[in-house]
């Protein structure tokens, strides 16, 4: 059991660090006051450009992995 709590340990830093690095690699929504102040945005056909709409998915995948894998250490480490 303790091989698996390790192994889930070493999961979780893996998988917070691969968060971290999709979340920076994001575009900024609002480029600082010029954002808040109503300048034109732009837009895309279909919305979000095809990279921002990947890096959305992928960072909503990575946060729920990384949420399970967290209960199951709690549970594994009580």
């Amino acid at each position: 059991m303790k091989i698996i709590h390790g192994l889930l340990g070493v999961l979780i830093f893996l998988l917070s660090v691969a968060l971290i690095y999709v979340i920076t690699i994001q575009e900024s929504k609002i480029d600082g006051l010029q954002g808040q102040i109503g300048s034109a945005s732009v837009s895309t056909f279909k919305g979000k450009a095809g990279k921002e709409e990947l890096l959305n998915s992928i960072t909503a995948r990575l946060a729920a992995v990384l949420c399970v894998c967290l209960l199951l250490y709690a549970i594994l480490g009580s």
